[in-house]
Formats: C-alpha cells, structure tokens, sequence
C-alpha cells in the first residue's frame, strides 16, 4: 500500500489515481480515505488526479498514542503534498478534514493550492467560548468522549444510524449499507487517536489561519447539520476568508457528500471550473 512516512515516524496510507490537476481529499472524524469513494471516482472521471489519505491514527494509518491535534493533522497533509510535489492543487476537506485543510493552509501557506472547499467543516471553532457564544458547550464533547471510551461500537453504531447522517429525521430512509460502511471505517482506526481527536476538532480556533487564506474558497454547509451547527461554522468561515464562497443548503445531513453526493459533486465540479 502507498504510503509516506512523517518526520515523528508515523505512516500515513494513502490513495493517488489518476492524472491531471490535483484533488486532495482530508476525510472527517473518526472515517478514512475511503469516505471519499464516491467523489474520487466522479473527478477520476472528469480528468482530474484524485489523492486522499488515512489521518494518523485513521484507517489504515499507524495507530500512534499521540500527535493527534491539528498541528499534526496540517504537517502530515503538508507531508503527503510535498512527497508527492503537487502544484496547482485543489484541497477538499470534509468536518474534521476542512479544519485541517483550513489549518494546513495557516500554517504552511498557499504555494501548492488553488482552491479549497470546505464541506460541514468545523472552523471557524466549534466550543462554545465567551467570544464564541454560538458554539457548543464542552460536555456535549466530554459526552462524545465518554461514549467512545465505554463502548466505541456501540457509538460508532449510533452516530451514523442518528444524526450524522439525518437518519433521525421524520421520514427519513436510512440505509444500512451507509451506515455499516461508517462503522467499519471508524472501527479500523485507532481508540486513542479518535478520543484525542475530539479535542482536536472541537477545541482548535482556526479563526486566524482563515483570515490567512487568499485563494477562492467554496464553503459548503447545511442548515440542518446535526453535528457542527450551521450558525457557528460556515457562515462565519466565509466572512473570514477574504474570497470565500458561501453554498447554504436547506435540509442536507452533515454526511452530505455521501447522502447528496450528486449534488455536493455537480457544486464543486461548477467551483473548480468557475
């Protein structure tokens, strides 16, 4: 399996069909590359090169007991771009996965990257704090992690048969298959690096790696997404970006590229091409 290995020592697989302008994939938590099937194989087909890889501690990547923060998360992205010196690339980063697109950007600049999107993503800061009074209260966090560490099956379980897939809903239709492809995907990662990446993606202030960014930016976010609340995420990212694009929907699950993949896929092929 292809894989680099960063300066700490870890493993990070990951996947690179294709030929083309660049699309790298950052999944969200606690999922994998994999998570990304349906839009690699849409932009496979309409020429671009397609790249994702497993988060450490995700996947297929080396389940280490530390390094799980975004610091992290940002320096093996940075690691993968330049083992693979990609130039002109677009990154795509879904929950967990657009803080660490939106972080790598801060941290290590623009000169490989066109343009990004940002899907359900957490920035600008999901804990709820007194200069962030929209976000959410830490125990709904220490919960999270509590779940995790009592039984992270059954939670694995729970989460994408409930909110994170909008399965929840009155009238929902729910498919199993989406749900136990969540489940196998959290369950081959690590404990450890999931309890820590709570933390991660619920604590970090990417506030000023926003302001940072220059390049044209498609933040892309529902209304009613159960897990980060629209009023306290995609609006506010977009305003921080000096050229970012707000696409709201209406009643799309946080899941969204998997649930509405059409849809997320037919908007950001129109944003790259724009």
């Amino acid at each position: 399996m292809p894989s680099i290995t960063t300066n700490d020592g870890v493993e990070i697989f990951y996947k690179d069909w294709g030929s083309g302008q660049p699309i790298v994939f950052s999944h969200g938590w606690p999922l994998s590359a994999d998570d990304w099937d349906n839009q690699m194989l849409f932009f496979l087909r309409h020429g671009y090169r397609v790249i994702a890889h497993d988060r450490r501690g995700h996947g297929r990547s080396t389940q280490v007991s530390d390094g799980h923060d975004m610091d992290h998360y940002a320096d093996d992205l940075a690691a993968l771009t330049a083992h693979l010196d990609l130039k002109n690339a677009i990154h795509v980063g879904h929950s967990t996965g657009g803080g660490e697109v939106t972080h790598y950007l801060g941290r290590h600049g623009e000169s490989r990257v066109s343009k990004a999107a940002l899907i359900s993503a957490v920035p600008p800061l999901m804990l709820k704090t007194p200069a962030n009074p929209v976000g959410l209260p830490k125990e709904v966090f220490d919960d999270l992690q509590a779940q995790l560490a009592a039984n992270r099956s059954k939670f694995y379980r729970a989460l994408p048969e409930g909110p994170f897939y909008g399965y929840n809903r009155p009238g929902a239709k729910s498919s199993e298959a989406v749900i136990q492809n969540w489940w196998r995907q959290g369950m081959m990662g690590g404990a450890k690096a999931h309890y820590d990446g709570i933390v991660a993606f619920s604590q970090t202030d990417f506030t000023e790696d926003l302001k940072k960014i220059t390049i044209p930016v498609l933040v892309m976010h529902s209304e009613d997404d159960q897990i980060v609340p629209y009023v306290a995420s995609g609006p506010l990212s977009a305003k921080l970006l000096k050229n970012g694009t707000l696409k709201t929907y209406k009643d799309f699950p946080h899941g969204m590229p998997t649930t509405e993949a059409d849809t997320i896929n037919a908007d950001l092929l129109a944003f790259l091409k724009g």
